[in-house]
Protein backbone atom coordinates (compact mmCIF):
# COMPACT_ATOMS: atom_id res chain seq x y z
CA UNK A 1 0.00 0.00 0.00
CA UNK A 2 3.00 2.40 0.61
CA UNK A 3 4.81 1.76 -2.66
CA UNK A 4 1.18 2.50 -4.21
CA UNK A 5 0.88 5.67 -2.46
CA UNK A 6 3.87 7.03 -3.19
CA UNK A 7 3.18 5.92 -6.99
CA UNK A 8 0.37 8.24 -6.45
CA UNK A 9 1.77 10.84 -5.28
CA UNK A 10 4.49 10.98 -7.67
CA UNK A 11 2.61 10.32 -10.81
CA UNK A 12 0.55 13.91 -9.28
CA UNK A 13 4.30 15.25 -9.17
CA UNK A 14 4.79 14.52 -12.75
CA UNK A 15 1.04 16.17 -13.44
CA UNK A 16 1.32 18.63 -11.74
CA UNK A 17 5.12 19.80 -13.69
CA UNK A 18 3.31 19.39 -16.63
CA UNK A 19 0.28 21.14 -16.65
CA UNK A 20 0.82 24.71 -17.08
CA UNK A 21 0.71 27.73 -19.13
CA UNK A 22 0.85 25.78 -22.09
CA UNK A 23 -2.54 24.22 -21.91
CA UNK A 24 -4.23 27.55 -22.47
CA UNK A 25 -2.39 27.62 -25.98
CA UNK A 26 -2.99 24.84 -27.03
CA UNK A 27 -6.92 25.25 -28.41
CA UNK A 28 -5.99 28.81 -30.21
CA UNK A 29 -2.64 27.10 -32.05
CA UNK A 30 -4.77 24.61 -32.73
CA UNK A 31 -7.90 26.40 -34.26
CA UNK A 32 -6.81 26.16 -37.28
CA UNK A 33 -6.11 22.44 -37.41
CA UNK A 34 -9.45 21.28 -35.50
CA UNK A 35 -10.48 18.98 -33.35
CA UNK A 36 -9.19 15.44 -34.73
CA UNK A 37 -6.33 16.58 -36.02
CA UNK A 38 -5.10 17.96 -33.00
CA UNK A 39 -5.76 14.87 -31.10
CA UNK A 40 -3.29 13.06 -33.24
CA UNK A 41 -0.89 15.78 -32.68
CA UNK A 42 -1.24 15.42 -28.76
CA UNK A 43 -1.04 11.00 -28.68
CA UNK A 44 2.29 11.82 -30.97
CA UNK A 45 3.81 14.44 -28.50
CA UNK A 46 2.39 12.56 -25.59
CA UNK A 47 4.21 9.45 -26.71
CA UNK A 48 7.62 10.63 -27.49
CA UNK A 49 7.77 12.79 -24.45
CA UNK A 50 7.44 9.81 -22.41
CA UNK A 51 9.63 8.31 -24.65
CA UNK A 52 12.36 10.87 -23.86
CA UNK A 53 11.38 10.68 -19.47
CA UNK A 54 12.09 6.87 -20.23
CA UNK A 55 15.43 7.85 -21.55
CA UNK A 56 16.25 10.22 -18.91
CA UNK A 57 15.30 7.28 -16.52
CA UNK A 58 17.96 5.57 -18.57
CA UNK A 59 20.95 7.83 -18.06
CA UNK A 60 20.10 8.42 -14.77
CA UNK A 61 21.44 5.59 -13.93
CA UNK A 62 24.89 6.33 -15.48
CA UNK A 63 25.27 9.07 -13.17
CA UNK A 64 25.48 9.97 -9.11
CA UNK A 65 22.61 10.30 -6.98
CA UNK A 66 20.88 13.21 -7.22
CA UNK A 67 22.56 14.57 -10.73
CA UNK A 68 21.10 17.27 -12.36
CA UNK A 69 20.37 17.21 -16.13
CA UNK A 70 23.63 19.71 -16.76
CA UNK A 71 25.59 16.34 -14.93
CA UNK A 72 23.87 13.54 -17.13
CA UNK A 73 24.81 15.87 -20.52
CA UNK A 74 28.20 16.46 -19.36
CA UNK A 75 28.62 12.63 -17.92
CA UNK A 76 27.54 11.56 -21.53
CA UNK A 77 28.34 14.08 -23.91
CA UNK A 78 31.26 15.72 -22.33
CA UNK A 79 31.77 19.58 -21.85
CA UNK A 80 30.41 20.78 -25.10
CA UNK A 81 27.26 18.65 -24.20
CA UNK A 82 27.34 20.30 -20.57
CA UNK A 83 27.72 23.95 -21.95
CA UNK A 84 24.55 23.33 -24.74
CA UNK A 85 22.62 22.08 -21.66
CA UNK A 86 22.81 25.48 -19.84
CA UNK A 87 22.52 27.63 -22.80
CA UNK A 88 18.87 25.53 -23.43
CA UNK A 89 18.06 25.16 -19.79
CA UNK A 90 18.35 29.37 -19.56
CA UNK A 91 16.79 29.66 -23.01
CA UNK A 92 13.84 27.58 -21.73
CA UNK A 93 13.18 29.09 -18.95
CA UNK A 94 13.63 32.74 -19.32
CA UNK A 95 11.51 32.34 -22.67
CA UNK A 96 8.60 30.69 -20.05
CA UNK A 97 9.12 33.24 -17.74
CA UNK A 98 8.98 35.92 -20.48
CA UNK A 99 5.08 33.92 -21.54
CA UNK A 100 4.01 34.01 -18.05
CA UNK A 101 4.90 37.58 -17.17
CA UNK A 102 3.48 38.73 -20.77
CA UNK A 103 -0.53 36.26 -19.87
CA UNK A 104 -0.53 37.23 -16.53
CA UNK A 105 -0.07 41.14 -16.64
CA UNK A 106 -2.84 40.74 -19.83
CA UNK A 107 -4.78 39.36 -17.41
CA UNK A 108 -4.45 41.78 -14.65
CA UNK A 109 -4.91 44.71 -17.33
CA UNK A 110 -8.50 43.17 -17.96
CA UNK A 111 -9.33 42.86 -14.55
CA UNK A 112 -8.19 46.72 -14.02
CA UNK A 113 -9.74 49.03 -16.52
CA UNK A 114 -8.14 52.08 -15.03
CA UNK A 115 -4.73 50.38 -15.98
CA UNK A 116 -2.62 52.49 -18.73
CA UNK A 117 -1.94 50.31 -21.65
CA UNK A 118 0.96 47.80 -21.01
CA UNK A 119 1.36 48.63 -16.94
CA UNK A 120 0.06 45.02 -16.56
CA UNK A 121 2.98 42.77 -16.70
CA UNK A 122 4.85 45.24 -14.75
CA UNK A 123 1.94 45.15 -11.61
CA UNK A 124 2.12 41.51 -12.11
CA UNK A 125 5.72 41.30 -11.45
CA UNK A 126 5.61 43.75 -8.60
CA UNK A 127 3.19 41.79 -6.72
CA UNK A 128 5.00 38.09 -6.94
CA UNK A 129 8.51 39.01 -7.58
CA UNK A 130 8.37 39.67 -3.67
CA UNK A 131 7.30 36.24 -2.79
CA UNK A 132 9.82 34.89 -5.26
CA UNK A 133 12.44 36.45 -3.41
CA UNK A 134 11.57 34.61 -0.21
CA UNK A 135 11.66 31.19 -1.56
CA UNK A 136 10.14 27.72 -1.61
CA UNK A 137 8.16 27.88 1.29
CA UNK A 138 6.69 30.78 1.20
CA UNK A 139 5.57 30.09 -2.21
CA UNK A 140 4.58 26.68 -1.61
CA UNK A 141 1.82 27.73 1.16
CA UNK A 142 0.16 29.58 -1.19
CA UNK A 143 0.47 26.99 -4.14
CA UNK A 144 -1.65 24.45 -2.06
CA UNK A 145 -4.75 27.33 -2.15
CA UNK A 146 -3.60 28.05 -6.25
CA UNK A 147 -3.89 24.79 -6.96
CA UNK A 148 -7.02 24.14 -5.32
CA UNK A 149 -8.23 26.99 -7.26
CA UNK A 150 -6.98 25.50 -10.38
CA UNK A 151 -8.66 22.63 -9.91
CA UNK A 152 -11.90 24.38 -8.76
CA UNK A 153 -12.44 26.66 -11.39
CA UNK A 154 -11.40 24.42 -14.50
CA UNK A 155 -14.08 21.79 -13.28
CA UNK A 156 -16.59 24.53 -13.08
CA UNK A 157 -15.55 25.95 -16.20
CA UNK A 158 -15.91 22.46 -18.02
CA UNK A 159 -19.42 21.88 -16.12
CA UNK A 160 -20.86 25.27 -16.93
CA UNK A 161 -19.28 25.46 -20.50
CA UNK A 162 -20.34 21.85 -22.00
CA UNK A 163 -23.79 22.93 -22.15
CA UNK A 164 -22.14 25.79 -25.20
CA UNK A 165 -19.91 22.80 -27.28
CA UNK A 166 -21.03 23.26 -30.47
CA UNK A 167 -21.13 19.14 -32.37
CA UNK A 168 -20.46 21.14 -35.85
CA UNK A 169 -17.58 22.87 -34.79
CA UNK A 170 -16.34 19.93 -33.60
CA UNK A 171 -16.36 18.68 -36.95
CA UNK A 172 -14.17 21.32 -38.73
CA UNK A 173 -10.27 19.30 -39.70
CA UNK A 174 -7.05 21.29 -41.56
CA UNK A 175 -4.41 18.19 -41.17
CA UNK A 176 -1.51 20.00 -42.25
CA UNK A 177 -2.55 23.36 -40.05
CA UNK A 178 -2.55 21.31 -36.85
CA UNK A 179 1.36 21.02 -37.55
CA UNK A 180 1.51 24.48 -36.58
CA UNK A 181 0.71 23.33 -32.69
CA UNK A 182 3.63 21.13 -32.46
CA UNK A 183 6.17 23.26 -30.53
CA UNK A 184 3.50 24.23 -27.78
CA UNK A 185 2.61 21.08 -27.84
CA UNK A 186 6.16 19.83 -26.61
CA UNK A 187 6.34 22.70 -24.02
CA UNK A 188 2.73 21.12 -22.69
CA UNK A 189 3.86 17.90 -22.23
CA UNK A 190 7.28 18.68 -20.89
CA UNK A 191 8.07 17.37 -17.49
CA UNK A 192 11.73 15.87 -17.72
CA UNK A 193 13.12 18.60 -15.29
CA UNK A 194 11.40 17.39 -12.36
CA UNK A 195 13.21 13.29 -12.94
CA UNK A 196 16.04 13.65 -10.70
CA UNK A 197 14.07 14.17 -7.83
CA UNK A 198 11.33 12.13 -9.01
CA UNK A 199 13.90 9.32 -8.94
CA UNK A 200 15.46 10.43 -5.32
CA UNK A 201 11.58 10.20 -4.28
CA UNK A 202 10.93 6.73 -5.37
CA UNK A 203 14.49 5.70 -3.62
CA UNK A 204 15.69 4.95 -6.90
CA UNK A 205 13.30 2.07 -7.69
CA UNK A 206 13.29 2.55 -11.80
CA UNK A 207 10.50 0.47 -12.16
CA UNK A 208 8.11 2.53 -10.05
CA UNK A 209 9.67 5.94 -11.37
CA UNK A 210 8.89 4.46 -14.79
CA UNK A 211 5.14 3.94 -14.07
CA UNK A 212 4.89 7.23 -12.52
CA UNK A 213 5.85 8.75 -15.40
CA UNK A 214 3.63 6.78 -17.44
CA UNK A 215 0.47 7.87 -14.91
CA UNK A 216 1.68 11.79 -14.49
CA UNK A 217 1.66 12.19 -17.96
CA UNK A 218 -1.50 10.76 -18.75
CA UNK A 219 -3.45 12.83 -16.51
CA UNK A 220 -2.12 16.16 -18.65
CA UNK A 221 -3.21 14.19 -21.92
CA UNK A 222 -6.84 13.49 -20.76
CA UNK A 223 -6.79 16.78 -19.22
CA UNK A 224 -5.80 18.75 -22.50
CA UNK A 225 -8.35 16.79 -24.48
CA UNK A 226 -11.09 18.24 -22.48
CA UNK A 227 -10.37 21.22 -22.16
CA UNK A 228 -9.94 21.15 -26.65
CA UNK A 229 -13.03 19.73 -26.67
CA UNK A 230 -14.47 22.58 -24.59
CA UNK A 231 -13.02 25.47 -26.03
CA UNK A 232 -12.87 24.39 -30.01
CA UNK A 233 -16.45 23.06 -29.51
CA UNK A 234 -17.70 26.78 -28.01
CA UNK A 235 -15.11 29.33 -30.49
CA UNK A 236 -15.40 29.28 -33.77
CA UNK A 237 -11.71 27.81 -35.81
CA UNK A 238 -12.02 31.77 -37.49
CA UNK A 239 -11.95 33.36 -34.01
CA UNK A 240 -9.00 31.01 -32.55
CA UNK A 241 -6.87 32.48 -36.03
CA UNK A 242 -7.52 35.45 -34.81
CA UNK A 243 -6.80 35.08 -31.42
CA UNK A 244 -3.53 33.43 -32.58
CA UNK A 245 -2.55 36.26 -34.35
CA UNK A 246 -2.72 38.74 -31.78
CA UNK A 247 -0.94 36.40 -29.56
CA UNK A 248 -4.37 35.97 -27.07
CA UNK A 249 -4.64 32.70 -24.84
CA UNK A 250 -7.75 30.30 -25.12
CA UNK A 251 -10.06 32.58 -22.61
CA UNK A 252 -10.27 35.90 -24.08
CA UNK A 253 -11.74 34.99 -27.85
CA UNK A 254 -14.82 33.49 -25.26
CA UNK A 255 -15.93 36.84 -23.98
CA UNK A 256 -16.47 37.57 -27.86
CA UNK A 257 -18.99 34.00 -28.49
CA UNK A 258 -20.43 33.82 -25.11
CA UNK A 259 -23.50 35.64 -23.72
CA UNK A 260 -22.53 34.47 -20.04
CA UNK A 261 -20.19 36.12 -18.20
CA UNK A 262 -19.83 33.65 -15.18
CA UNK A 263 -17.87 31.24 -17.60
CA UNK A 264 -15.63 33.94 -18.82
CA UNK A 265 -15.16 34.66 -15.46
CA UNK A 266 -14.68 31.05 -13.73
CA UNK A 267 -12.35 30.47 -17.56
CA UNK A 268 -10.09 33.87 -17.04
CA UNK A 269 -9.67 32.43 -13.26
CA UNK A 270 -8.17 29.34 -14.82
CA UNK A 271 -6.20 30.95 -16.43
CA UNK A 272 -4.76 32.68 -14.01
CA UNK A 273 -4.46 29.97 -11.52
CA UNK A 274 -2.30 27.81 -14.36
CA UNK A 275 -0.06 30.95 -15.51
CA UNK A 276 0.66 31.93 -12.26
CA UNK A 277 1.36 28.13 -10.70
CA UNK A 278 3.66 27.36 -13.45
CA UNK A 279 5.08 31.21 -13.39
CA UNK A 280 6.18 30.31 -9.55
CA UNK A 281 7.67 26.82 -10.58
CA UNK A 282 9.51 28.18 -13.27
CA UNK A 283 11.13 31.06 -11.60
CA UNK A 284 12.02 29.18 -8.57
CA UNK A 285 13.83 26.91 -10.48
CA UNK A 286 15.70 29.29 -12.24
CA UNK A 287 17.00 31.10 -9.38
CA UNK A 288 17.84 27.60 -7.89
CA UNK A 289 19.45 26.95 -11.59
CA UNK A 290 21.68 30.16 -11.27
CA UNK A 291 22.29 30.16 -7.90
CA UNK A 292 24.01 26.09 -8.46
CA UNK A 293 26.01 27.31 -11.78
CA UNK A 294 27.25 30.27 -10.10
CA UNK A 295 28.48 28.98 -7.00
CA UNK A 296 26.21 31.96 -5.06
CA UNK A 297 25.21 30.89 -1.65
CA UNK A 298 21.53 31.82 -1.36
CA UNK A 299 21.89 34.71 0.73
CA UNK A 300 19.11 38.19 0.69
CA UNK A 301 21.96 40.06 -1.66
CA UNK A 302 22.90 37.00 -3.87
CA UNK A 303 18.77 36.17 -4.25
CA UNK A 304 18.10 39.79 -5.13
CA UNK A 305 20.95 39.95 -7.92
CA UNK A 306 19.69 36.87 -9.28
CA UNK A 307 15.93 37.88 -8.98
CA UNK A 308 16.84 41.54 -11.13
CA UNK A 309 18.52 39.26 -13.45
CA UNK A 310 15.73 37.23 -14.20
CA UNK A 311 13.06 39.94 -14.01
CA UNK A 312 14.51 43.27 -15.57
CA UNK A 313 15.24 41.87 -18.85
CA UNK A 314 11.86 39.86 -19.57
CA UNK A 315 10.52 43.02 -18.52
CA UNK A 316 12.31 45.01 -20.89
CA UNK A 317 11.94 42.51 -23.55
CA UNK A 318 8.00 42.36 -23.06
CA UNK A 319 8.01 46.17 -23.34
CA UNK A 320 8.97 46.17 -26.65
CA UNK A 321 6.54 43.61 -28.13
CA UNK A 322 4.08 43.31 -25.41
CA UNK A 323 1.98 40.54 -27.27
CA UNK A 324 4.79 37.94 -26.61
CA UNK A 325 2.88 34.92 -25.17
CA UNK A 326 2.47 32.29 -27.87
CA UNK A 327 5.40 33.25 -29.66
CA UNK A 328 7.13 32.86 -26.19
CA UNK A 329 5.64 29.41 -25.54
CA UNK A 330 6.34 28.70 -29.05
CA UNK A 331 10.24 29.33 -28.93
CA UNK A 332 10.23 27.56 -25.24
CA UNK A 333 8.61 24.43 -26.94
CA UNK A 334 9.71 24.41 -30.70
CA UNK A 335 13.50 25.24 -29.25
CA UNK A 336 13.46 25.18 -25.71
CA UNK A 337 12.17 21.84 -24.92
CA UNK A 338 12.75 19.91 -28.29
CA UNK A 339 16.25 20.11 -27.80
CA UNK A 340 16.90 20.10 -24.19
CA UNK A 341 13.99 17.61 -23.10
CA UNK A 342 13.80 15.86 -26.73
CA UNK A 343 17.35 15.91 -28.57
CA UNK A 344 19.44 16.05 -25.88
CA UNK A 345 18.70 12.88 -23.98
CA UNK A 346 18.67 10.88 -27.34
CA UNK A 347 21.81 11.89 -27.78
CA UNK A 348 23.08 10.93 -24.27
CA UNK A 349 21.59 7.48 -24.88
CA UNK A 350 23.15 7.16 -28.33
CA UNK A 351 26.53 8.12 -26.65
CA UNK A 352 26.32 6.24 -23.75
CA UNK A 353 24.97 2.80 -25.34
CA UNK A 354 27.12 2.56 -28.48
CA UNK A 355 29.80 5.18 -27.68
CA UNK A 356 30.50 4.44 -23.99
CA UNK A 357 29.59 1.10 -24.02
CA UNK A 358 26.68 1.01 -20.77
CA UNK A 359 24.09 -0.96 -21.25
CA UNK A 360 23.60 -2.47 -17.37
CA UNK A 361 19.98 -1.89 -15.72
CA UNK A 362 16.93 -0.30 -17.22
CA UNK A 363 17.00 0.80 -21.23
CA UNK A 364 14.10 1.72 -23.44
CA UNK A 365 13.02 -1.10 -25.82
CA UNK A 366 13.57 -1.02 -29.65
CA UNK A 367 17.18 0.15 -29.78
CA UNK A 368 18.39 1.90 -32.86
CA UNK A 369 15.23 1.45 -34.22
CA UNK A 370 13.17 3.72 -31.66
CA UNK A 371 16.14 6.25 -31.22
CA UNK A 372 16.63 6.79 -34.64
CA UNK A 373 12.70 7.49 -35.33
CA UNK A 374 12.20 9.63 -32.22
CA UNK A 375 15.70 11.75 -33.64
CA UNK A 376 14.08 12.22 -37.20
CA UNK A 377 10.97 13.46 -35.50
CA UNK A 378 12.37 15.79 -33.25
CA UNK A 379 14.52 16.70 -35.64
CA UNK A 380 11.44 17.61 -37.78
CA UNK A 381 9.43 19.55 -34.93
CA UNK A 382 13.10 21.82 -34.97
CA UNK A 383 13.18 22.60 -38.71
CA UNK A 384 9.38 23.14 -38.46
CA UNK A 385 9.33 25.81 -35.98
CA UNK A 386 12.27 27.94 -37.67
CA UNK A 387 11.06 27.60 -40.83
CA UNK A 388 7.47 27.89 -40.67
Amino acid sequence: MSQQNSILKASLLVAGTTIGGGMLALPVMTGLGGFFPSLLIYLICWAFMFGTGLLFLEVSQWVDKNANLVTMAETTLGLPGKIAAWILYLFLFYCLTLAYVVGCGELVASWIPALPAGYGPWLFTALVAPLVFKGAKVVGKLNVWLMLGLGLSFFLFVVLGASYVRTDLLGYMNWRGSLIALPICFTSFAYQGIIPTLIEYMNHDIRRARTSIFIGTLIPLGAYILWQWLILGIIPSGELVEAMNLGQNAVQPLSQVLDNPVVYSLGNAFALFALVTSFFGVTLGLVDFLADGLAWEKNSKNKLLLCCGIFIPVLLIQAYNPHLFLKALELAGGIGCATLLGLMPILMVISGRYKQGRTAGYHLKGGATVLTLMLLFVLFVLFWTLYY
